[in-house]
């Protein structure tokens, strides 16, 4: 039988060769072919453990603070998100031992500060966060004054928004933030900052401000809930026994017995007198439940 002829066999499937990685370099004459940098995707970035975060009482003073001062703003905005952290430390650092330095500049800062806590890299949010009640501590009721007070309420809005966020460390700490802000600034003023957020179309952020304001009035005394008014108080804290979080439901009811205490301090039929307040100044039904909370 006759070999059949080798030419007439089917060809041989050809290996369709790989496909190779693309490789994104900037081209450098200069460059040893080591040193060629790959556009790798699938690299690693540096992760946020690099970063400490250092409590305030671990801080220490920095060696040439003129000097460091000059090139603080700029090392805020650095585009490297590992130079703004270390910036931020070292406003913490200026904030607690060289203020007097820190505050001719501190609007700009905090503006810088408040592009931070905006930042999606839970790292800067929170070192930013740090520093906002670093400031709070140190600076207290200056933060009112112009022109330091429009940046003061956009760090206060962006610490409302990461207390109602669902990054837990990043929460807990905006959390300490605002009682740090309670805690070190007077109530009244700061009551009139916090009251518009109880009416935010989020109500993560109206819970957060409830809890914020029911803090200040409790450290209120009877002649300052006076002065910002009773009624608007309680009123306060009838739209906000409806709110759809119990944290803002609690809050309200902590308003509502702070103000109790408050204007029935010098009475002796303190139930009756409470009672006729309600009454005179809310409807029917929201009058009950004001009486009832109190009573209960």
């Amino acid at each position: 039988m006759a070999l059949r002829s080798l030419d007439n066999a089917l060809p041989v499937a050809l290996e369709r060769p790989k496909k190779q990685a693309k490789v994104i370099a900037a081209v450098n004459h200069n460059q040893k072919p080591s040193e060629v940098v790959v556009n790798d995707e699938n690299k690693a970035p540096v992760p946020d453990s690099t970063v400490d975060y250092i409590p305030s009482e671990n801080l220490e003073p920095i060696p040439d603070p003129d000097s460091k001062i000059q090139g603080l703003v700029e090392g805020l905005e650095s585009k490297d998100w590992l130079e703004i952290c270390h910036s931020l430390n070292d406003t913490r650092r200026f904030v607690l031992f060289h203020s007097a330095l820190l505050l001719p500049i501190l609007d700009k800062v905090m503006l810088v500060i408040v592009k931070s806590m905006k930042n999606p890299r839970s790292a800067l949010c929170k070192t930013s966060v740090m520093a906002s009640a670093d400031i709070f501590k140190a600076f207290g009721d200056k933060l009112f004054e112009s022109p330091i007070s429009d940046a003061f309420e956009n760090v206060l809005l962006q610490l409302l928004l990461k207390a109602s966020q669902d990054k837990k460390f990043v929460c807990e700490e905006a959390d300490k933030a605002l009682k740090a802000m309670v805690e070190s600034m007077t109530p009244l003023p700061l009551l009139h900052k916090l009251h518009t957020y109880v009416k935010h179309s989020n109500m993560r952020i109206r819970a957060k401000a409830a809890v914020s304001i029911s803090d200040c009035v409790s450290k209120m005394e009877r002649n300052g809930m006076e002065e910002f008014g009773f009624v608007s108080l309680v009123q306060t804290a009838v739209n906000l026994l409806n709110d759809r979080l119990p944290e803002a439901r609690e809050a309200a009811r902590s308003i509502v017995v702070s103000v109790y205490e408050a204007l029935t301090e010098n009475e002796e039929q303190k139930q009756e007198t409470w009672q006729d307040f309600c009454q005179s100044n809310l409807p029917a039904i929201h009058a009950q439940a004001m009486v009832k909370i109190v009573s209960s």
